[in-house]
């Protein structure tokens, strides 16, 4: 049986929202951040030595990252579902999708979220974090014009991978800007499997109220 090790607010809804998709059977075991520090209990640690969440257990397999966990479910649960066929173009632009929403889109909202808290004192790095925010949006924004998911008209893996990226910027007021971004935010959130894996999961931040 696959075990999520899903931490409230955080990445890991979004594995809970693929399996939903996949109809793959599984646990979650919960774990409540720090109501101070907002971080991660000492005891994941004990599933993974770095002690952060999305992590899955499969048997005697721990898989831990937000790509690779989505590479491995679709690859071993999807029975083809959600990812083009391998060696097809529309693979290659899936993987990048799956590696480029932690290695490059999620960087400079992490640093906003980082930065916003140190008030005055972080005025200086809000033009630079401001302006990759936006170089960011920007790409996908370009990628979604036009189109209903980010490979076309055939709804994957990649979408939900990308979603926290979407969610975040959302909950930074920046969706208006993006009108393509913003009615895919819509799109994604609307799907049965989406509002399934938050019965299961419980209260999550990055859910927009119209959707």
């Amino acid at each position: 049986m696959i075990v999520v090790h899903h931490l409230n607010d955080s990445r890991s809804q979004r594995i809970l929202w693929l399996l939903e998709e996949l109809g793959v059977p599984y646990d979650i075991k919960r774990y409540d951040r720090d109501a101070q520090t907002r971080l991660a209990p000492a005891e994941l640690k004990a599933v993974h030595p770095l002690g952060k969440s999305p992590v899955i257990t499969d048997g005697e397999r721990t898989v831990h990252e937000s790509g690779a966990i989505i590479d491995y479910l679709i690859r071993r649960h999807g029975g083809g579902r959600l990812a083009p066929a391998l060696g097809s173009e529309a693979y290659e632009t899936y993987l990048q999708w799956l590696h480029y929403a932690e290695g490059s889109a999620m960087l400079p909202m992490l640093l906003n979220m980082y930065v916003m808290r140190l008030g005055e004192a972080g005025a200086p790095l809000h033009p630079r974090i401001h302006g990759e925010m936006a170089n960011h949006l920007g790409y996908v924004e370009g990628a979604l014009e036009g189109r209903d998911w980010l490979l076309g008209q055939e709804f994957s893996g990649a979408d939900i991978q990308m979603s926290f990226v979407g969610e975040v910027a959302g909950a930074f007021g920046q969706l208006d800007r993006y009108p393509a971004i913003k009615a895919w935010v819509g799109r994604l959130q609307s799907r049965p499997a989406y509002k399934a894996a938050l019965e299961r999961g419980g209260a999550y931040s990055f859910v927009r109220q119209d959707a």
